[in-house]
């Protein structure tokens, strides 16, 4: 079938809740992707940061291989082999004493919640049930119920409500006000590092290392969704990183898995995530043998190939070489590492029509928040790639 069949198929019998560009992929290697025509494209979005280590890596695809024929699925009724070894070489590579894994970024965030609420009545002494998790204006943590709760975008939330109490929302990159929502009841702030979904926002200078002062000073939990920039997307291991600070939780996904297969996990030292008493919470996917296998081979490539360098010399030669554009619709260049966002002005008609563009020229990018192109490639990217790619972007960001 050729694209526009396939196209048409999935507009007829599949929900409308995407707005995808109208391309097939049927086929990916490394940075790069087919359609059903053959048509070659440079992948900029790796499925927002799933993919960092390029499309069906070998290796992940070797332990997907050799796990499935083993075993693929225990529930958690029972112990596997594969989890033990993912739980140590996770606190290794990480430095947290344990985790728990999910299955999507969402369970993961939801799971951190928990844990932020069982530790504010258990251990700080708030009255039960008044707990609150302050949150950045901005955010996107995921799409249940509860997350959209505290989404600040009205199209996440319009039609979803009743919502769930407990979330108080402040300026991203505000100390002052992120200080004054402060009270007795809170129990955690939880931000994300840099705001993909957001249009690549990056807070101010000491903005991280703030919130881990006045976590300290209140006795309170720091939770970083690092979801979409962990595992090396901006050039360290965890964004946090970049002020040298570190969260009471880090929420993982995505890249977890190198775009094979659906994991997540809540990285937490023992006092905190030792407070998870069995049947209080738990997933029937969540860290089975297949996914943990996964996660393995994953975490290897990420390491044994230097991805976090890769990330970050390669994306801030990028980010340099995009800032040094010279275009009428180009408002400002910004990013860290392998993601980076091009905003545009109000007049330049729109992101879309850009990503569209680049569509027609062999690049595959997507907008947000309107006003944005984001670039985050595959962090296996080579400089010849992005030299490939730069006059093409150059091109297309000074149309009519």
């Amino acid at each position: 079938m050729n694209s526009q069949e396939l196209i048409d198929l999935e507009e007829k019998y599949g929900a409308h809740n995407y707005h995808p560009l109208d391309v097939v992929i049927t086929k990916g290697d490394g940075v790069w992707v087919w359609d059903a025509e053959g048509n070659k494209y440079l992948d900029c979005l790796s499925a927002y940061s799933a993919l960092n280590q390029g499309h069906v890596h070998p290796d992940i695809l070797k332990s997907l291989i050799d796990q499935a024929a083993k075993v693929t699925l225990t529930s958690r009724a029972f112990r596997n082999d594969q989890l033990s070894l993912f739980y140590k070489e996770l606190a290794e590579m990480t430095g947290y004493e344990m985790s728990l894994p999910m299955n999507s970024g969402a369970e993961a965030v939801e799971t951190a919640l928990k844990l932020a609420r069982k530790w504010a009545y258990t251990v700080k002494g708030v009255p039960r049930h008044q707990a609150e998790i302050i949150v950045a204006e901005g955010n996107f943590h995921g799409r249940t119920i509860s997350i959209v709760t505290f989404s600040s975008e009205e199209l996440y939330k319009d039609d979803f409500g009743p919502f769930t109490p407990g979330f108080p929302m402040v300026p991203y990159g505000d100390l002052g006000a992120m200080e004054a929502a402060i009270n007795e009841n809170t129990a955690a702030i939880m931000v994300e590092p840099i705001q993909g979904e957001g249009g690549v926002l990056i807070p101010p200078d000491g903005y991280l290392q703030g919130l881990r002062e006045l976590c300290d000073k209140h006795n309170i939990l720091l939770i970083f969704d690092e979801i979409q920039t962990g595992l090396g997307r901006t050039g360290k291991l965890f964004a946090q990183e970049h002020e040298g600070v570190r969260g009471d939780m880090t929420i993982i996904g995505k890249a977890l898995s190198g775009g094979f297969y659906p994991v997540s996990a809540v990285l937490a030292d023992t006092d905190l995530m030792g407070l998870f008493k069995s049947g209080e919470h738990g997933s029937t996917f969540g860290g089975n043998p297949l996914g943990a296998a996964v996660a393995r081979a994953s975490l290897k490539v990420i390491r044994d190939e230097k991805l976090v360098e890769n990330a970050d010399e390669l994306g801030q030669y990028f980010i340099d070489q995009l800032a040094e554009i010279p275009s009428p619709h180009v408002k400002e260049v910004r990013g860290r590492g392998m993601l980076i966002g091009v905003e545009l002005k109000e007049n330049a008609g729109g992101a879309r029509r850009f990503c569209e563009a680049l569509q027609k020229q062999g690049i595959l990018c997507k907008e947000t928040h309107e006003t944005v192109i984001r670039f985050a490639p595959p962090l296996v990217i080579d400089k010849e790639t992005i030299d490939w790619a730069l006059p093409i972007i150059r091109e297309v960001l000074n149309m009519d």
